[in-house]
């Protein structure tokens, strides 16, 4: 239980009015209309409700000193977390030579009612669309056989595949460069004679060669049909994508691999003929971060004293894993730019350190003090930049918050003009946005901080500095070991900020960033206690499939009902928004039959719930269990919404 805060003067209004009335009997005896109609009971009301705001205000000096106190023990807000999202730049045409997005381009949203409402994103590096052609095609039969058509398919036309087609069977394409990060098109004329399969699913996967391994490439659109016909496949090209020897012919090697039919999918009784195949680069994808970068940003002059401070022409500034540098020009030295190094705090800075103090959230730049010792003497913590030495920053990031999380294809606006480049979008929605952190937030995680001091002892010792290390993470949970044998050892699992369509999430975003982990891991071993052992990681997902029957009013619209019962399922059945609090599902809960009858029951207009039904599932492989009351949860696992099935009935 917290510790009540005391009240400075606890008079209110009515208090102050009848103190008054009193004073007025006292000092005032020939007044004696006390009623609200009367002028100076008016005047006394009036006074009384001033003076009632001015207790209002000392009242809130304990908050003040609360606050206070927590900047003395180095608390400071955290700034705003930007938004990451992949973005794919489309040429206007092929062209012969490469085409270069440098760092630094950038896209936004377009504007909307106001210009608050564009958000925009940076690309973090440069993307290289490279110029490349079809050099070879062949063939890898299934006895392991290659076949060159690179000279054939000019004269006529060559079978993709063996006559009778063969799971793991591929058609390779050797390009004359490599295209990492790039969007490939390959033209083909083909015919209709790969008869068997459905046009729009195609047992068929593209993949790129990185020297060692077939890595899978994402197909944008396939208008052949599945080789059936002319048309063209754009695929997303990986980044590991490079020239490699196959064959004996050295080349970016791309496939069309023929996959093992899922259970009632057509496969091809006959090989696909092919007449023609170009390749070019029509585009590029490359990260980019909600925000912009401010270059070269003058904060002023020095005026030669200790603990000066300056202040940035943008806040916040953005913590991307890019070190913030500040620049000093000293008059002295005449020698030009000097970086400073930002620090923590001034602790073990010397008086000759080129250190500075960062706050990210409102943009401070704060130099060295000069500390009173108790013998009378003094100690400078940091150098002090001569007087008219002029003080910048030399790059940061800034922008960040939550409404980076923008929906899918929602960038569609080129800010940076770059040749024969069309047109930019998101291909899948951006996450990781988070707004900066509150008072209020910061008042709940300062004694959090002075009771951890910076080491991890206790599970919730790691989830504190996890937060710290990733303020972007939606949840971070510590888990003990079970075994015996795993004495010493904390598995911390990690969920990013993901946005969600009406509660929908897609499994591969659940899987934390590769940074946000370092990061974790990075800051937990050098404040972890000696011979723990700190695993960061993802959570397992158990996947949970719900199969209703419901009866709705006769009045109501089914497909109204339907859509609504499904989206609270998806909601309620959520990592991140859902379970009974309504704040992500608790790790290790388990999921009861009862609790979704009851949650159905709760949609308006719903009669009855009909039939029930309650299947574990696997989300990797789709694989479904028998019908269940129960579905237990392990301790470092999360629930996860596969597949729902809502049937509406009058």
């Amino acid at each position: 239980m917290p510790l009540p805060v005391p009240s400075l003067d606890d008079r209110r209004f009515q208090n102050l009015v009848d103190d008054a009335k009193r004073l007025v009997q006292q000092r005032c005896p020939e007044w004696t209309d006390h009623n609200v109609s009367d002028p100076g009971v008016t005047l006394i009301e009036a006074f009384a409700y001033m003076t009632d705001q001015l207790l209002y205000r000392i009242n809130r000096v304990p908050d003040r000193n609360y606050v206070k106190f927590l900047e003395m023990i180095g608390v400071r807000l955290f700034p705003s977390t930007p938004a990451r999202a992949d973005l794919t730049f489309w040429l206007s045409a092929p062209r012969p030579v490469d085409v270069v997005v440098p760092a630094g381009a950038a896209a936004s949203t377009p504007r909307g009612e106001s210009a608050d409402s564009v958000v925009t994103f940076t690309t973090e590096s440069e993307l290289v669309i490279a110029a490349t052609e079809r050099l070879y095609v062949g063939s890898l039969r299934s006895d392991g056989t290659w076949h060159n058509h690179t000279e054939a398919i000019r004269l006529s036309r060559v079978s993709a595949f063996s006559a009778v087609p063969v799971a793991g069977e591929a058609l390779l394409i050797g390009l004359s460069d490599p295209v990492p990060g790039c969007a490939l098109s390959i033209k083909m004329d083909c015919d209709l004679e790969g008869v068997g399969v459905d046009p729009d699913h195609p047992p068929l996967a593209w993949d790129v060669y990185d020297g060692t391994a077939w890595l899978p490439a994402e197909v944008e659109r396939d208008t052949t049909g599945g080789m059936n016909r002319t048309g063209e496949v754009v695929i997303h090209v990986p980044v590991g994508h490079q020239s490699a020897m196959l064959n004996n012919l050295r080349a970016g090697w791309i496939r069309a691999r023929l996959l093992t039919p899922r259970p009632g999918q057509a496969f091809y009784s006959n090989s696909p003929s092919i007449a023609r195949v170009d390749a070019a680069a029509v585009g590029g994808t490359v990260a980019g971060v909600q925000g912009e970068v401010v270059t070269e940003d003058t904060l002023g002059e020095s005026d030669g004293v200790p603990g000066e401070n300056y202040v940035a022409r943008r806040s916040p500034i953005l913590r991307t894993g890019e070190p913030v540098v500040v620049e000093v020009a000293e008059v002295a030295e005449g020698d030009g730019w000097h970086e400073w190094t930002e620090v923590s705090d001034f602790a073990q800075s010397g008086p000759e350190d080129r250190h500075f103090v960062l706050d990210a959230t409102e943009g401070t730049v704060r130099l060295g003090p000069l500390v009173r010792n108790a013998d009378g003497s003094t100690t400078q913590y940091g150098r002090v930049p001569d007087k008219g030495s002029v003080i910048r920053l030399k790059r940061y990031w800034t922008g960040g918050g939550r409404r980076g999380n923008v929906a899918a294809r929602s960038v569609a606006v080129i800010r940076t003009t770059v040749p024969f480049v069309s047109r930019v979008e998101n291909r899948r929605a951006a996450s990781g946005g988070v707004d900066g952190e509150t008072v209020e937030e910061a008042k709940i995680r300062g004694p959090v901080t002075l009771r951890t001091l910076g080491r991890a002892v206790t599970l919730e010792d790691y989830e504190h500095l996890a937060r710290e290390a990733a303020p972007e993470a939606a949840r971070v949970m510590a888990v003990a070991p079970e075994r015996p044998e795993d004495a010493g050892g904390v598995r911390l699992l990690v969920v990013p900020t993901v946005p969600d369509e009406d509660g929908r999430l897609e499994l591969s975003a659940l899987a934390p960033p590769p940074a946000m982990l370092s990061a974790v891991a990075d800051a937990l071993s050098a404040k972890r206690s000696v011979g723990a052992r700190v695993v960061v990681e993802p959570p397992l997902y158990q996947g949970v499939t719900v199969v209703a029957q419901l009866l709705a009013h006769a009045w109501m619209d089914t497909a109204t009902i339907q859509s609504a019962a499904t989206e609270t399922l998806y909601r309620y059945l959520n990592a991140l928004t859902g379970g009974p609090e309504g704040t992500g599902w608790p790790f290790g809960r388990a999921v009861h039959l009862g609790e979704i009858y009851a949650l159905l029951q709760g949609v308006e207009g719903i009669r009855s719930v009909e039939d029930l039904r309650l299947f574990a599932a696997d989300p990797t492989t789709g694989d479904r269990g028998t019908s269940v009351n129960k579905i237990d949860v392990d301790a470092n696992a999360l629930v996860y919404s596969y597949g729902h099935q809502v049937r509406v009935e009058v």
